[in-house]
């Protein structure tokens, strides 16, 4: 093509021509590369303070003291370009306005040093918002769960991504569709939570949202991270291909077929012995060939060098590189390691397959001009300072999610607390802004090791929230322990708070986890534990308390839920919030003031015996209660449960019973009244009881929720669209089947509570469902 401009005509390379398909520009410049400038496509580098190439910003991996040396300086690793920069923002605190300065000129050093001038992704985490030095911290993912809301967690994403895209951020590392399977597990607090579906709608929301702001959304952890023995962090996996298919596969799958996800990330785990960082079956015949994937699969981070050093598969980092690159790993993460000049020594002594180089290059390509970033007219962007990471439209947004997650699991009538009320509020979890905030935020990652520097965001506890929503002289404050530690000296303040409870009329006991990284904490990655009594010497401080016999108010802040069953019968009221984010002590504070209504429901399921191997709700007949164990899982509340401080009605059911061939659909709808004198939430859960199947099925399963906001007398009408293959499981020949037989579809207020019930008989033919369909049921809201 000819280009002319100040009179001239010059000749415009087919790949620089936007009016090119990308196909036809990516063929183009990947065939001009050489071996060397394709490979630096291929990794990322993670800078330090010192602009220096980093270790991986501090100790945020697992094995991190055992990695390889530090990487090339920084001149010479992007001599022939660059993949991917590592979090430029969520290293250490820098201002938008010295970030993006920083960022523009990394981008032009990037871009002078190749021939082609190819900037490089620059990906951020974004779990609970962009983390970033100041930015909005939103409540934590199992909050997201709680919500009940997918339209809620779609719009925190758009915002988020808005403020990734503004600084020049172009791939974020969210969001976690790992399925809850054992609560000990210390990033249970980063899962939406224990059901497949919720996940999976909630998680494309994350996606949608995201996504429309033109950022990269990054599923992980493909697959089984969840799932490992004990709830043990990077610990091995032993499940059935049917736990695989029908529990853990299925949210990656609907957020790529709904949600359009553009990459995904491997999880650290092994599965039957093979990582799947090398896992060919999992990442090309299924991801790609299967599920029609083509985008970028990157590697969590040093997931392709624990190929060598923690999995033993090979002696070597050019093996390694080898195995990752040839299961379909496209980008080694965070910095390189295996994928420099490893993999170019392996090319070129036969080793591996330049064909290998070339697919993995021509994917990062691809996402590159897709983001646009060689286009002509690319620049990266400059702001001003007056640019705020937290402005006031994203702090209202945050205490919305935060009050719609609160979740009030008891109340005898004493929440809300009534006007003049004294109140003796103990706890550690009580005046603490790390009672807020989990493992993936800025203060709780990267902010320990800036103890000088500021938050960077006003973040209120819950003591702060509560005097301005009652006269603070109504409120008296006691510590009474700490939360990690049952040290002597650190339990002398359970004597000030019980003496405090006893000259309150009501106690509010505030308890719950503190987030860090690798036993740094209670709860976070590499924070597993392995019971469920609650941290330290909490559960004294609650015990003493209940025994003033003054009214408890038990208020917990934490990463997963946690045994209650001794003192759940003495509280008056339970109030669950999962690390709510920077307006999580507001949002707290009015739900026990009334202000706020609890509309959250639970995500996961909480257990009543500490001791026990925990067990969600998506057990078979076999894992629930019965003679041939003297060991009792049933927990004390169930998945979904939730209360509120308004009354529902459920009526005009409709028909309740349909016949419908196995590639049908039936409605099932209802109407629900608020009859209280309150505003309030209502979550309709829908669920599936699959009686007689030819492998064993989970007792209920959800396949359906409507979120339900009413004032005092108004009604709405829920609708449900089922069709026959949201029956569907994995059969004894491996795949999907919808079988002939009897169901029924439960209307329920929770996994264990039901209100009515349709019984659907399905005719025809066993069905096969192929692996790219994963069903949806359509719920309509009048």
């Amino acid at each position: 093509m000819l280009n002319e401009a100040d009179g001239a005509a010059t000749v415009v390379e087919p790949w620089r021509d936007t009016r090119r398909t990308i196909d036809e520009r990516v063929a183009d410049l990947l065939a001009r590369m050489t071996l060397q400038e394709k490979v630096a496509q291929l990794y990322g580098v993670w800078l330090g303070q010192d602009d220096g190439v980093d270790d991986g910003g501090g100790d945020v991996a697992p094995f991190q003291h055992e990695q390889v040396d530090a990487a090339p300086d920084w001149s010479t690793l992007i001599k022939q370009g660059l993949g991917q920069l590592t979090r430029h923002f969520g290293s250490a605190p820098v201002t938008p306005v010295a970030g993006t300065a920083r960022l523009a000129d990394l981008q032009a050093e990037i871009m002078a040093a190749g021939r082609f001038g190819i900037p490089a992704v620059v990906h951020e985490e974004c779990l609970n918002g962009l983390m970033a030095w100041g930015a909005t911290i939103y409540p934590t993912a199992l909050a997201w769960g709680a919500c009940f809301d997918p339209d809620l967690v779609g719009e925190m994403a758009g915002q988020i991504g808005a403020t990734m895209r503004s600084l020049g951020v172009h791939q974020g590392l969210a969001p976690v569709l790992d399925v809850t399977r054992d609560v000990r597990w210390g990033r249970t607090e980063e899962t939406i939570g224990e059901d497949p579906y919720l996940v999976a709608t909630v998680g494309t929301a994350y996606v949608r949202g995201l996504q429309s702001a033109g950022v990269v959304a990054t599923l992980k952890h493909l697959v089984g991270y969840s799932a490992s023995h004990a709830g043990r962090n990077f610990g091995p996996v032993a499940i059935g291909r049917r736990e695989l298919a029908d529990v853990l596969l299925p949210p990656f799958l609907h957020a790529l077929t709904e949600g359009g996800a553009r990459s995904v990330m491997n999880s650290y785990a092994e599965i039957d012995g093979i990582p799947p960082a090398v896992d060919t079956d999992l990442l090309t015949r299924l991801l790609r060939e299967d599920w029609g994937f083509a985008g970028t699969v990157v590697s969590d981070y040093f997931a392709v060098t624990f190929v060598e050093t923690q999995h033993r598969l090979v002696a070597g980092a050019a093996s390694a590189a080898a195995l990752a690159l040839r299961a379909g790993v496209d980008v080694e993460l965070p910095n390189v390691y295996c994928y420099g000049e490893p993999l170019v020594e392996a090319v070129r002594t036969g080793a591996v397959e330049e064909s290998l180089v070339d697919r993995a290059a021509a994917r990062v390509l691809r996402q590159k001009f897709e983001l646009g970033l060689l286009d002509p007219d690319w620049r990266p962007p400059v702001v001003d300072g007056r640019m705020s990471l937290d402005p006031p439209p994203a702090r209202e947004l945050a205490r919305r999610i935060a009050e719609e997650s609160v979740v009030l699991l008891a109340n005898d009538g004493t929440l809300p607390l009534r006007q003049g009320t004294r109140i003796a509020l103990v706890g550690p979890q009580a005046d603490t802004v790390g009672a807020m905030l989990s493992c993936y935020t800025f203060p709780s990652h990267v902010g320990s090791k800036h103890p000088d520097t500021s938050l960077g965001i006003e973040i209120p506890t819950l003591l702060d929230a509560l005097t301005r929503e009652v006269p603070p002289e109504l409120v008296e404050h006691a510590r009474g322990c700490s939360v990690d530690t049952d040290d002597t000296d650190d339990t002398a303040g359970i004597e000030e708070a019980v003496a405090a409870a006893r000259r309150a009329e009501v106690c509010v006991v505030a308890l719950g986890d503190r987030a860090g990284l690798f036993g740094r904490g209670t709860s976070g990655e590499g924070c597993d534990v392995p019971d469920l009594r609650l941290p330290g010497a909490q559960g004294r401080l609650l015990a003493a308390v209940l025994d003033t016999g003054t009214p408890v108010v038990l208020v917990l802040m934490t990463g997963r839920p946690y045994a209650l069953g001794q003192y759940a019968d003495r509280a008056a009221a339970i109030v669950q919030a999962f690390f709510p984010g920077e307006e999580g002590g507001p949002a707290v504070a009015g739900v026990l003031t009334g202000r706020a209504e609890p509309a959250g429901r639970l995500p996961v399921s909480v257990p009543a015996d500490p001791y026990g191997q925990p067990a969600g709700y998506l057990a078979p007949v076999l894992g629930r209660l019965n003679d041939a164990s003297s060991v009792d899982p049933t927990p004390l509340f169930p998945f979904g449960h939730g209360l509120s401080y308004t009354d529902f009605e459920w009526s005009g059911y409709g028909p309740s019973s349909y016949e419908t061939g196995t590639d049908g659909a039936v409605t099932v709808g209802l109407t629900v009244t608020n009859t209280g004198d309150r505003p309030g939430s209502d979550v309709v859960q829908l669920y599936l009881h699959d009686p007689v199947a030819q492998v064993t099925r989970p007792v209920v399963r959800l396949v359906g929720y409507a979120k339900v906001r009413l004032l005092p007398g108004e009604s709405r009408n829920v609708e449900f669209l089922v069709p026959a293959s949201a029956s569907a499981f994995t059969g004894l020949a491996g795949h999907k089947v919808v079988e002939p037989g009897e169901l029924e579809l439960r209307l329920s207020t929770s996994s264990a509570v039901v209100r009515h019930v349709v019984r659907v008989r399905l005719v025809g033919p066993e069905l096969r469902i192929e692996d790219t369909h994963f069903p949806t049921v359509a719920v309509t809201v009048t």
